[in-house]
């Protein structure tokens, strides 16, 4: 799962995935569905701003994950949002993303195959310190090693607020600014 991604794959997945919008949107159009298409085109431009947030908040490595995620054939489907437009200096972009790939990884090792998998991330930069708010929705197939992983230290990361129900999974993430030294 942990592709090395150059240019030119890059550019065939995103143009895979404009293509199957554009389909989309004609196929909408040639069964006369108008307010489909409106909701299609509104997708993509709340995708798009959300694209754009992520990779504006200087933390490359991170957002690089986040983009290619539903490309590395993983047994979930990611979404994220980001909700502060602020900056993330002082972030660790390289340790957020290591962790960010085991985490990814390991979810996926114990996350039942072909099931309906949702991860959520919800991505807020402050003054003091950089969030992560992960709700998983699906079937984990052992989530007493799920919960262990999450338990387990990573340099400067907190976990907090842990939570497993019966299909959901939901913790934070939290780094502060004033323990990465910048």
């Amino acid at each position: 799962m942990n592709k090395d991604w150059n240019t030119i794959e890059f550019l065939r997945h995103v143009r895979h995935d404009w293509l199957n919008k554009i389909q989309l949107i004609k196929g909408n159009l040639d069964l006369n569905k108008p307010d489909r298409v409106k909701e299609i085109i509104n997708d993509i431009i709340t995708e798009t701003k959300q694209e754009a947030k992520l990779s504006n908040l200087d933390i490359p490595q991170f957002a690089t994950k986040l983009l290619i995620a539903n490309w590395e054939n993983y047994y979930f489907r990611l979404e994220y949002e980001v909700l502060a437009e602020e900056k993330c200096q002082g972030t660790e972009d390289e340790i957020l993303a290591k962790w960010t790939t085991l985490f990814f990884q390991t979810l996926n090792q114990y996350s039942k195959p072909f099931a309906d998998n949702h991860l959520y991330i919800s991505i807020h930069s402050m003054v003091e310190g950089f969030r992560l708010y992960v709700d998983f929705n699906g079937e984990l197939l052992d989530s007493e090693s799920m919960f262990q992983f999450l338990h387990q230290p990573f340099s400067h990361l907190k976990l907090e607020n842990i939570e497993m129900r019966k299909e959901e999974l939901l913790f934070e993430v939290w780094m502060d600014r004033e323990q990465t030294g910048k």
